[in-house]
């Protein structure tokens, strides 16, 4: 039985896969030189924003989390079984077939088109060409 493999509850994204996804409050909002709020407003503008993108990021996942989890988990269970017992077997199968076949196509080649190939070098080998 393969070994449990421990979560890391602190990098929870040991692979990237998020990157491109910024929400930090300076990554969606910037106030250029010459427009600027009062710094009240921009300061709660900054605590608002943090404290519903957890918010809703929290109940979101508390809500739909668990579900969407299993229904990954089904379809990469399923892509998992498709490969191993269909997809797999089914290459496999096909390559020895067409082994096979490679064979029976080269040895027909060889039968038929070998002979020919050898007249005709032998035929045109004969040939000289000079020059006045």
């Amino acid at each position: 039985m393969a070994q449990q493999q421990q979560l890391d509850m602190e990098n929870r994204d040991p692979n990237n896969l998020n990157d491109h996804l910024q929400v930090s409050f300076e990554d969606v909002f910037g106030e250029p030189e010459g427009v600027r709020a009062m710094d009240c407003v921009w300061s709660n503008s900054y605590k608002c924003f943090e404290f519903w993108k957890g918010c809703i990021y929290k109940l979101c996942t508390f809500l739909c989390g668990l579900c969407i989890a299993a229904c990954w988990g089904c379809e990469f269970g399923g892509i998992a079984l498709n490969h191993v017992w269909c997809w797999t077997p089914c290459m496999r199968d096909f390559s020895i077939c067409v082994g096979c076949y490679q064979k029976l196509f080269g040895t027909c080649i060889s039968c038929c088109l070998n002979p020919l190939c050898e007249g005709c070098g032998r035929l045109f080998s004969q040939i000289t060409v000079t020059k006045k």
